[in-house]
């Protein structure tokens, strides 16, 4: 069978609310998943020998961590004999950046997997699959833009209008876990419904927490906001603005290639 290769697709979170902290220390969230045309490019091909190998592997990573192949033995592991496999990433979506890349190949990793080898399990057996190997895994399964609530996995599917965004990326790293533990994270936004999203007000709860411990996130932030109201996306450290047009992202993102790593991407509906 020829090699199956996949969009690994990004995501924004068009807000991020922190509504409350869960007595097994994670937090109750609000925030809307748009799923951009971008990502990175995933190719699985089946073999004659050598169980399941990865052909990329990624800096400071263990092979045996990165959820590509955890997610692959995952699925396989009630199978007579693990599968010959040989699993590339072509990687274009930054670590760190809030951009969902290590979930989206996770999920990307279940869907192709479950079609290259006809294992027939439903969309909703996946997900639950993937939300054992992190909160934003299921989204990417489901393959639609979603409200999300609890720790991210209590998903609504939403009908979003196709928008432009410019997405600048700061040569830094993020930890999730530094800002999720930070004591000056405030996690207490009263939630909201969907209907009040569309009217705005809303905002990235984590956003302040990063901006004073990276200034390179600050700096990006600053340098989009002269053209555009933008906001950070996730945990960060990218940073994104909205358009309705093509032309107008791909303005914005000239202005700003001389200092940034710029990425101008289409939302899918």
């Amino acid at each position: 069978m020829a090699p199956l290769t996949l969009l690994s697709p990004a995501k924004l979170n068009l807000f991020l609310h922190v509504t409350g902290r869960r007595p097994d220390g994670y937090h109750d969230l609000q925030t809307l998943f748009q799923l951009l045309d971008w990502g990175d490019q995933l190719t699985i091909e089946l073999t004659l020998e050598g169980g399941i190998a990865l052909e990329t592997s990624l800096p400071g990573v263990a092979d045996d961590d990165n959820l590509v192949m955890k997610a692959a033995r995952l699925l396989t592991r009630d199978l007579p004999e693990e599968p010959n496999l040989r699993i590339s990433i072509e990687k274009h979506i930054p670590m760190g950046g809030g951009l969902g890349g290590g979930s989206s190949n996770a999920a990307t990793t279940l869907l192709g997997l479950n079609r290259l080898l006809n294992l027939n399990r439903t969309i909703e057996d996946l997900a639950a699959l993937g939300a054992t190997l992190g909160a934003d895994v299921p989204v990417f399964v489901l393959g639609k833009n979603a409200w999300a609530e609890g720790i991210g996995d209590k998903l609504t599917p939403v009908e979003l209008p196709v928008r432009w965004y410019t997405i600048v990326c700061p040569n830094c790293h993020v930890s999730t876990k530094a800002v999720f533990t930070a004591p000056e994270l405030t996690r207490d936004t009263p939630p909201i419904t969907i209907p009040a999203f569309f009217e705005g007000g809303v905002q990235n709860d984590l956003q302040e927490v990063v901006l004073a411990r990276h200034p390179e996130v600050l700096n990006a932030l600053k340098s989009l906001q002269k053209f555009s109201p933008a906001m950070m996306t996730g945990s960060g450290a990218c940073v994104f603005s909205r358009f309705e047009s093509e032309a107008s992202a791909r303005e914005v993102a000239a202005r700003l290639q001389q200092d940034f790593q710029v990425v101008v991407a289409r939302g899918l509906s």
